[in-house]
């Protein structure tokens, strides 16, 4: 919803809600595409300096944005994002649990402590926000929750021997929260994307063997590309709306055809 005196008619239109990990990537894409269909948001993310700019430029453009820096995987952090939407909005009709960090690594590469990381954050973090939310959302007549899975979670890749099986926590916590909510109007859905042009992805090319890396990881998708943060945050978009009204438990590939081969 503008603030600008013009309306705002998407299928988020006035809606609630909180996006984590908000600041790069795919958060930020969905933020944008969020605010242009008239939501009104709450963002999230560690990085406060590029987290504000966002919400900054949002903000200039007369969209309902707020900011909240913290961690995902601490408990106060993740409460303190669900809270903000309640306190500034008086109420929370969707989450975005996006925040997650990507390594890359081979089980013999990784340690315990990789392992603790990327869990905090990728599955803890995204339990904790899912947690807070459907509290909320379930004293406030239901609500959508869209998690952020990937084709790592729903199968095996080289080099994701932290990372793949943080996805499988977001794939499950989707199927088991949707059957155990659904009754009191929480549906949850996630997506899968495939890879993804992030600010990560872009690197590569400037880096030793990037460039054939790339073109190796493009060849991997039937669509022979690989995916732009705006087509994953459309995707989101769906789940989140009223258009995906009867749609609970499912994790949608986002991935150029990746997981049908």
């Amino acid at each position: 919803m503008r603030t600008d005196g013009s309306a705002a008619h998407g299928t988020l239109a006035g809606k609630a809600c909180v996006i984590t990990g908000a600041a790069h990537g795919i958060g930020e894409a969905t933020a944008e595409l969020f605010a242009r269909d008239g939501a009104r948001l709450v963002l999230t993310d560690r990085d406060a300096a590029t987290l504000d700019k966002v919400v900054a430029r949002l903000a200039g453009e007369g969209f309902e944005v707020a900011a909240v820096t913290g961690d995902v995987s601490v408990p106060e952090d993740a409460g303190a994002m669900i809270a903000a939407a309640v306190d500034r909005y008086g109420r929370l009709d969707v989450l975005v649990a996006n925040a997650g960090i990507i390594p890359l690594l081979a089980i013999t590469e990784a340690s315990a402590e990789d392992w603790d990381e990327v869990m905090a954050v990728d599955g803890k973090g995204m339990f904790l926000t899912c947690k807070y939310a459907i509290e909320t959302m379930a004293s406030n007549g239901g609500g959508a929750i869209v998690c952020l899975s990937s084709i790592s979670g729903l199968a095996g890749q080289r080099g994701q021997s932290t990372y793949g099986p943080a996805k499988f926590v977001a794939t499950g916590l989707t199927m088991h929260l949707a059957v155990e909510w659904a009754a009191r109007g929480i549906r949850v859905n996630a997506v899968a994307p495939g890879t993804v042009r992030t600010e990560r992805v872009r690197r590569l090319p400037e880096e030793p063997g990037g460039p054939e890396y790339l073109a190796a990881i493009e060849t991997m998708h039937p669509m022979g590309r690989i995916g732009e943060p705006a087509e994953v945050a459309a995707a989101i978009r769906f789940l989140a709306g009223d258009e995906a009204s009867f749609i609970t438990g499912a994790v949608l590939p986002v991935d150029g055809g990746y997981l049908a081969q």
